[in-house]
């Protein structure tokens, strides 16, 4: 910003949304300090380290890396000088029973294993992946900008793409006009847990999630997903941004319905031209703020919100190598009752199922020579549900384990294990500020997506913006960035008609291609 005084930005929470949008302020000109709860950064998806072992905590794998290399590429950088991205294949082994189903990025591979796996349905695999690249191209756009009043539904874009959108069906309805073995649909609606949703519940925009995946790959950056939230620590310092781990942010300081900076917990009062909130939202909203500044987001509405399901979590050292892919989905009997089971009945199921990441194969650093770094999810219902997790806790270790070991490759596991941690829904609240341990944030129903999720550009109070799951476009790492990328450029706009100067910044409509 020559010639100007550099405005100043507070952001609060070091997560992926928060990282993100650090990153692209601080290489934009802006004085950029990072305020992080936590000893380390990344938030739910941290790194996390027991004896020598290193796991992901949250999210274990990337996709459309290029959404990331556009980011660096805008702040004058390369995400291939900082990380190393190896790409999946195949994708992940889709365990029915004795039927294991291993799809890749190549389509006519994959048709042909469906074809020798569920006859018949070859051809409609071909046929969904034509028909959600088109709708795949008519959504983006609205993922890439903000949708902060009701006109914004009037805009080409939005009408053009709103027959493609399915809004008035389901993830799993989708699926069942493609294929007619319901395990093949279970295999392209599992990614509604990426929200935290019912296949069955989940609106029917979200197809686009298996068809991402199929189109785009899926990578695993060596370190695990973590680097590369270090990495854009690296570029925020380099730029002479500030990241302060250990330091919780007690209160948003407001004055006339404006955010002018932050009070930190050891009292010291941070004055800020922007406050960027990656907080979990509804924990933010319920505990930042003095009672009464708030209107529409009060802590009693909050709670009548609908949030995602959780996971517990066992992360395990394991002796051995372990002869599994990279990525391993374990369906149960019927998967239908399982989520059920998580989402509405809020109960543990007597028949879960079980995700397993496996990254010791592909990745050296993550275990000692010959070890493995295992971690294992088990989705689960959120706190909203009538659990007792401290006296289940070791029932729900012991429910996983059982499940592990049924698989003859873990037939041994138990005796192998040298280092282990159980993470369950009320830890994510209470040692991640995860409201009601909702792992994948607000849920992701009509009432809560676009202009009706929190706004980009926060409603409530001027100079305060939203980045992270808990805002538009809503969960998952490539929506949480583009949420950093729509605040940056809505900061910057802001900016640029107060100080009557041309924006730094700009990103390019997705209509133009969407490279920043």
């Amino acid at each position: 910003m020559p010639n100007q005084q550099r405005k100043r930005a507070a952001v609060i929470g070091a997560g992926p949304g928060g990282l993100a949008a650090a990153m692209l302020l601080s290489g934009q000109g802006y004085e950029v300090d990072v305020y992080e709860k936590q000893p380390v950064i990344g938030g739910r998806s941290s790194r996390l380290e027991l004896g020598e072992y290193k796991f992901d905590r949250g999210a274990t794998f990337l996709m459309m890396p290029q959404l990331l290399e556009e980011m660096f590429d805008v702040v004058g950088r390369k995400l291939s000088d900082y990380v190393d991205m190896k790409e999946l294949n195949p994708l992940y082994a889709l365990n029915f029973g004795d039927t294991v189903f291993t799809p890749s990025r190549d389509r006519e591979q994959t048709a042909a294993q469906i074809k020798e796996l569920f006859p018949g349905n070859e051809d409609n695999y071909l046929r969904f992946m034509q028909d959600e690249e088109v709708k795949f191209g008519k959504v983006m756009p609205l993922l890439r900008r903000p949708f902060g009043k009701l006109t914004d539904y009037l805009r080409k874009d939005a009408i053009t793409a709103l027959p493609k959108l399915d809004i008035n069906n389901t993830v799993y309805g989708i699926l069942s006009r493609y294929f007619t073995d319901e395990r093949l649909r279970w295999a392209f609606t599992f990614q509604s847990k990426y929200l935290g949703m019912s296949a069955w519940d989940c609106p029917g925009t979200f197809t686009i999630l298996s068809f991402i995946e199929h189109q785009y790959g899926l990578y695993h950056p060596i370190g695990g997903v973590n680097r590369v939230f270090h990495a854009m620590a690296d570029v925020i310092t380099e730029f002479g941004g500030r990241i302060h781990t250990s330091c919780p942010v007690d209160q948003v300081i407001v004055r006339n319905g404006r955010a002018e900076g932050v009070l930190l917990e050891n009292g010291e009062r941070i004055e800020a031209d922007h406050v960027v909130v990656n907080a979990d939202f509804a924990h933010a909203v319920s505990n930042l703020f003095e009672p009464g500044v708030l209107k529409k987001y009060t802590p009693e509405k909050m709670k009548r919100k609908k949030y995602s399901c959780s996971t517990a979590m066992l992360y395990l050292g394991v002796d051995g190598e372990i002869d599994l892919p990279h990525h391993s989905v374990y369906f149960p009997d019927d998967y239908r009752v399982n989520v059920d089971e998580i989402t509405k009945h809020k109960v543990m199921s007597a028949d879960p199922s079980l995700y397993i990441h496996n990254p010791s194969k592909l990745d050296s650093t993550l275990a000692p020579a010959g070890k493995s770094a295992i971690y294992v999810l088990m989705p689960t219902p959120n706190l909203t549900g009538d659990i007792d997790w401290e006296k289940e806790r070791e029932n729900v270790r012991e429910a996983m384990m059982k499940r592990m070991e049924a698989i003859p490759q873990l037939a041994d596991i138990r005796s192998r294990i040298e280092e282990s941690m159980l993470f369950t829904p009320l830890d994510w609240a209470n040692e991640l500020d995860v409201y009601n341990g909702a792992t994948f944030n607000m849920a992701h129903n009509l009432g809560q997506m676009m202009y009706l999720r929190p706004h980009n550009q926060f409603e409530e109070l001027k100079q305060v913006w939203l980045v992270g799951g808990g805002t538009h476009p809503g969960s998952g790492l490539p929506t949480i960035f583009e949420s950093a990328r729509i605040s940056v450029r809505l900061i910057q706009e802001e900016d640029a008609r107060t100080q009557s100067r041309p924006t730094p910044y700009v990103q390019q409509s997705a209509e133009a291609g969407g490279h920043s």
